[in-house]
């Protein structure tokens, strides 16, 4: 099983609490492992260096508020449902994507 997906390096660095029981679930296809008590912004950012890409400008976005307010940090389960990942608790086997491929082609065909 793959550790980082091809979006690495990470944002996040664990450094404590190593010893938590691992949790795994697929990132945007990809199967990954973060921990158990992690919420989806934790477990993302623990993967890749962004959470996903504004799908109004392109640009990176990893969180602001961290409080579920700003709606910075939405991405979606596999059938669609908006998940805010600061507030989300991750659960095995979740299927999550950062970006739709609506949202992909909306940022490569340059609507900004």
């Amino acid at each position: 099983m793959s550790t980082v997906t091809p979006h690495s390096p990470a944002q996040f660095v664990r450094v404590a609490e190593t010893a938590r029981a691992r949790v795994s679930f697929v990132l945007d296809g990809v199967e990954v492992e973060a921990l158990a008590g992690d919420t989806l912004l934790t477990a993302i950012l623990t993967q890749q260096r962004h959470l996903r890409r504004s799908e109004f400008s392109g640009e990176p976005r990893a969180g602001f508020c961290l409080i579920g307010a700003c709606q910075d940090c939405w991405v979606r389960d596999e059938d669609g449902t908006r998940l805010r990942a600061c507030s989300t608790p991750l659960r095995e086997g979740m299927r999550v994507l950062t970006q739709t491929s609506s949202e992909t082609e909306s940022i490569e065909g340059g609507i900004r």
